[in-house]
């Protein structure tokens, strides 16, 4: 459908419907909930490794890979102990190597991953894995951290840890950053292999090359959208109800249908699933005729939603 007006250059004809924010109060908002996602999605990570990493030996890379090692070759010492020691080494080696402005949240991170990690041991004492089903604790080792990364990932900042080593290398070599964190893992698991035998070795190998994955499929997860493109005899009243019980914004475009040639009035929105769903809902009762197309969307950068 779409034989449209233009305006400015060869824009089409639209508007961008207001949408109200308070920008102080806004930005305390965003402030609190980057805090608490960050330690949201470290406390999980933390979780993964207490309760699941670390009794069964499997030791995917990281600064816990690293500790769960070191507590093996040292049993008088916990994983919680040697991540403290292991964090605090690598936050020096950053702050020699890269500065302290270029270490950001990344500082935060390591110690509280690693403050959660003592906490979960703490509360959880484990000698031994939690059953007798490998498998399935790998499928938690697994998810669980990266998942908590996924959420860390997604507000911008980091876990630390063998970060701060790819970031040092990335810097003073010509290895990409993503080439240096899977060397430094795959150095990691080899010598998980040689400590703890071929099976926990083929675990680890299968768990580093998993981590990537469902970590990207955890963060489009976090970050879909549903951008929502509605056709209504009933414009006005769908821009109500977008504006003011979802408070969101739309951009609303002229356009002529195809076979009809009337002219019609296209309002297209980004939404989260649940709004979405209401807004469906608002359309089946008012507009029944109503045309409404939704396309997933894993990133909206922009005003409400990323920041830029």
């Amino acid at each position: 459908m779409s034989k449209s007006r233009r305006l400015q250059g060869d824009g089409l004809q639209s508007k961008r419907l207001p949408c109200k924010r308070l920008p102080g109060k806004q930005r305390i908002i965003e402030d609190i909930r980057f805090f608490l996602l960050l330690n949201c999605g470290l406390f999980f990570t933390a979780l993964g490794i207490a309760l699941f990493k670390t009794p069964n030996h499997f030791a995917f890379g990281g600064t816990s890979g690293i500790s769960i090692i070191l507590s093996t070759l040292f049993p008088k010492w916990n994983v919680g102990i040697f991540m403290w020691i292991v964090n605090g080494i690598l936050v020096l080696l950053g702050f020699l190597f890269l500065g302290v402005r270029s270490m950001g949240w990344t500082v935060y991170s390591s110690f509280a991953l690693s403050f959660y990690v003592s906490l979960c041991e703490w509360l959880w004492p484990l000698a031994s894995p939690m059953s007798s089903d490998t498998f399935l604790e790998f499928c938690f080792a697994v998810i669980l951290p990266a998942v908590g990364s996924a959420i860390v990932f997604n507000v911008g900042a980091s876990t630390g840890g063998t970060d701060i080593v790819a970031m040092i290398l990335h810097k003073h070599t010509s290895l990409e950053i993503g080439r240096a964190l899977m060397l430094s893992d795959l150095g990691i698991v080899v010598i998980a292999a040689g400590l703890y035998g071929a099976r926990v070795g083929l675990y680890c190998i299968l768990g580093l090359i998993l981590k990537c994955t469902v970590v990207d499929g955890a963060i489009e997860s976090l970050n879909l959208r549903k951008v929502c493109t509605v056709i209504s005899q009933k414009p006005e009243q769908v821009e109500k109800f977008i504006i003011q019980e979802l408070h969101r914004s739309a951009t609303e475009q002229t356009a002529y249908g195809a076979y009809t040639k009337h002219e019609e009035r296209v309002l297209m929105t980004v939404l989260t699933r649940s709004e979405a769903t209401r807004l469906r809902i608002f359309l089946r009762k008012n507009d029944p005729q109503a045309f409404m197309t939704i396309v997933n969307s894993s990133e909206i950068v922009g005003k409400g939603f990323r920041s830029i």
